[in-house]
């Protein structure tokens, strides 16, 4: 576990693909689980240790997550991402370059909940949830390229659904449209940078998690980005 950002409300880490935000039925030990002993060892506190989830990342995602240390921090932050004052940017490694190097995609998804999938539809669809975001081109390779993919609204498997769409799934994605897996078992899709007005202190925070340590795709790709 990464810890890249701590203040005394809040506290941000760098997700791997093999880490889960929060407790699921596979029973495997969570973020919140890991930083609560974190914190409870580095600040010798007795009895509970308050960690409150702000926000989730899909297992397979790399990146940027945000926790709560406060019931406050907690309650201003969840306010903060559903009233849309958190900007979210992600990275994405794709293997087809996009047809135009910048634009804005906005689609209809509906979610199948047996299949923990989204699909693009008719807007008409009930249960049809329009979503919107804006992509740029930032580098290519002979075989791929990275894109940096702003949400401007947040839906299931938002990027992961409108890129493929798009035609261009992301890399190792198997359930939208990749043609093989990532050996690490995740996919190319890394929330770079969290933007937002912290809701206690009023300062203006920008967090950003370095790019999936020992792949050399993602270093060559992002040279000169950081």
């Amino acid at each position: 576990m990464q810890v890249i950002y701590e203040d005394n409300h809040l506290i941000a880490v760098s997700k791997t693909c093999h880490e889960i935000v929060q407790g699921d039925k596979t029973g495997d030990p969570s973020l919140a689980d890991e930083l609560r002993e974190w914190i409870r060892e580095k600040y010798a506190k007795p009895g509970n240790v308050f960690v409150g989830v702000v926000h989730r990342l899909d297992r397979p995602v790399t990146g940027a997550v945000v926790f709560a240390k406060t019931s406050k921090g907690l309650a201003r932050m969840n306010a903060l991402f559903r009233d849309g004052g958190v900007r979210k940017t992600y990275w994405a490694i794709v293997r087809q370059r996009p047809t135009e190097p910048e634009g804005v995609l906005v689609d209809w998804l509906w979610r199948n909940e047996r299949q923990n999938k989204s699909y693009v539809c008719k807007s008409d669809r009930p249960g049809a949830r329009r979503a919107e975001l804006h992509y740029r081109l930032l580098a290519s390779s002979d075989r791929y390229h990275l894109l940096e993919i702003d949400l401007r609204t947040g839906r299931h498997h938002q990027i992961r659904c409108q890129l493929a769409h798009m035609g261009c799934s992301i890399k190792g994605d198997l359930k939208y449209g990749a043609e093989r897996s990532n050996p690490d078992g995740g996919i190319s899709l890394h929330a770079r940078r969290i933007a937002f007005t912290h809701p206690v202190s009023g300062r203006s925070v920008e967090i950003v998690a370095p790019v999936p340590a020992g792949d050399a795709l993602w270093k060559a790709l992002s040279e000169g980005m950081m």
